[in-house]
């Protein structure tokens, strides 16, 4: 009941090469996989980390380091391409305030500027529903680029939707934003988080009931090729499932199905300093940061989209309509 890759692949636009930036992080990587198969050329895009080796010795795909800091080397990984799938960023890091400006906006500004000169097709944003601030299943996002949200990293993903589309203006490319809900499943990086933590008895959310709009990693991938291959894909799709509850809902959930401790529930300043906490360590010692202020700030924000032009022209069917259907991915 759901789009099989057979049937995404044999539509009626002709892609021949698709470029996905940061190929070797969490969802680009899930991109990759689902699209290795040699139905497309693919030109994975990475930066100092290195594509699974599943990905590796195959006809159809090249891999590129690239720093989109430095707009030269993206030239050769730009080539011949018709659709980029932009999922390049950084998020595990102390004090995102400070770089998410430059590593948001104007690296993607550097990558649309080496796509306009190398006439790419069709550029795909992959952004989330956050960018239009608290939104609810009852007033859920509708695709407009007037939010304001408190986040920095929504705010940022915002500008890059504006950038995208003025682009697009300027230079009659087709921009996509794919806003996409919280996708689950094992292997997903915070999912994997919060089951470690739930393991240990460490993790905790705050009490205020938040609803988050889900999509399975395998709805999404399907939904996600959809806007690579489909002809006349262009503006605004929010990427999610059927199902209707809150972050509380879900991790308790999830937790019990692999039999670990649900989360405690806990006062927000006891997150947020459990937060400043990960973000020190994270500045004094150079590594990742699990948990940062601003993470705390967009996740207690409610977000929901409304999926209408998803389902009409991306994905009719889903496989699973709400993470109830999907445990097994757990």
């Amino acid at each position: 009941m759901f789009l099989e890759k057979n049937e995404i692949f044999n539509l009626e636009w002709i892609v021949s090469k698709v470029a996905i930036t940061g190929a070797a992080g969490n969802l680009g990587g899930l991109l990759a996989e689902a699209m290795k198969d040699p139905a497309v050329d693919l030109n994975l895009l990475i930066h100092k980390k290195d594509i699974s080796e599943s990905l590796k010795n195959k006809s159809n795909i090249k891999v590129f380091r690239t720093d989109l800091s430095k707009p030269e080397t993206l030239t050769d990984a730009l080539e011949g391409v018709d659709t980029i799938v932009h999922f390049a960023g950084i998020l595990f890091k102390a004090n995102p305030e400070k770089f998410l400006p430059v590593t948001n906006t104007q690296y993607f500004r550097n990558l649309l500027d080496v796509s306009v000169r190398q006439k790419i097709k069709r550029i795909i944003l992959i952004s989330f529903p956050h960018v239009e601030g608290e939104c609810t299943p009852e007033n859920p996002a509708t695709g407009t680029l007037g939010g304001n949200p408190e986040s920095v990293h929504a705010r940022t993903r915002l500008e890059e939707e504006k950038l995208l589309f003025q682009y697009e203006k300027d230079y009659s490319f087709e921009a996509v934003s794919l806003r996409v809900g919280m996708v689950y499943g094992k292997g997903i990086l915070m999912i994997d988080a919060a089951q470690w933590f739930a393991r240990h008895w460490l993790l905790g959310v705050w009490r205020r009931p938040t609803y988050i709009h889900l999509i399975s990693k395998t709805d999404f991938t399907d939904a996600t090729m959809a806007a690579v291959m489909k002809p006349g894909i262009r503006g605004i799709y929010h990427v999610g499932d059927e199902g209707i509850q809150t972050l509380q809902q879900f991790l308790d959930d999830i937790t019990v199905y692999r039999k670990n401790h649900k989360p405690w529930r806990m006062p927000v300043r006891m997150i947020m300093t459990a937060a400043r906490c990960f973000e020190l360590f994270s500045a004094v010692f150079g590594t990742r940061s699990p948990l940062t202020v601003d993470f705390i700030k967009i996740g207690r924000a409610s977000y929901y989209g409304d999926t209408k032009r998803m389902r009409q022209e991306l994905l009719p069917r889903l496989k699973y309509k709400t993470y109830r259907d999907g445990m097994e991915l757990f």
